[in-house]
């Protein structure tokens, strides 16, 4: 399977509480909601269709719980299309702490984690799909895990919250595979790492 991840930014890199005023308050972020109803209708789209093509789906424990207590147990939400792709798949969380997920069809990856991963892409099939998930996204592009990645991002600077890419980490070259913006604004870009990138000498 293809580790693909999906992720919502701003402009500078903030991809926390981007759904709701209080689904991530840590640290005293006081400005989610940022990036409800900012796409058009075809970026909507494009979001599901991502969803509905996925063989499994991967998650951090944070996201997990976020996902497993709304698309996984909210009616309305379960019967979206993308509720549909989301409890119709198998889901595996990375977390030690874990041990009786509420979610069906859920699998606790602990242990060697890259070794489980890399097993899971081994598998014949389409996507293994990462949303959200910021601490796992990092460590999956630090241990070179992550076949494409997509942005979302949202023109909109916020100023605080926690950002997708630290300030100090390692550096990675990407190649841009796809690039649009909708009629709001929001630009969708696809990536693939290439490695690390070079640097011009004096």
């Amino acid at each position: 399977m293809k580790l693909t991840t999906m992720t919502q930014v701003t402009i500078d890199g903030v991809m926390q509480g981007n759904g709701g005023a209080s689904d991530d308050r840590r640290n005293g972020f006081e400005r989610g909601g940022w990036a409800r109803g900012r796409g058009d209708d075809e970026t909507r789209t494009l979001i599901t269709q991502t969803y509905q093509r996925a063989e499994a789906f991967l998650f951090g424990r944070r996201t997990y719980e976020l996902f497993a207590g709304s698309w996984g147990s909210i009616d309305q939400m379960r019967a979206h299309p993308i509720g549909v792709a989301l409890n119709g798949a198998p889901k595996y969380v990375a977390s030690t702490t874990l041990t009786a997920p509420r979610w069906e069809d859920t699998t606790v990856l602990c242990g060697d984690l890259a070794a489980a991963i890399s097993e899971l892409k081994a598998k014949p099939g389409g996507e293994l799909q990462v949303h959200g998930s910021g601490a796992l996204t990092r460590w999956l592009l630090e241990n070179d895990l992550v076949d494409e990645m997509i942005l979302i991002v949202v023109p909109v600077i916020l100023g605080q919250g926690a950002r997708l890419f630290p300030e100090t980490g390692p550096d990675l070259a990407l190649d841009l595979v796809e690039s649009r913006v909708d009629s709001k604004g929001v630009t969708i870009q696809v990536f693939r790492p290439a490695g690390r990138p070079r640097y011009a000498t004096a």
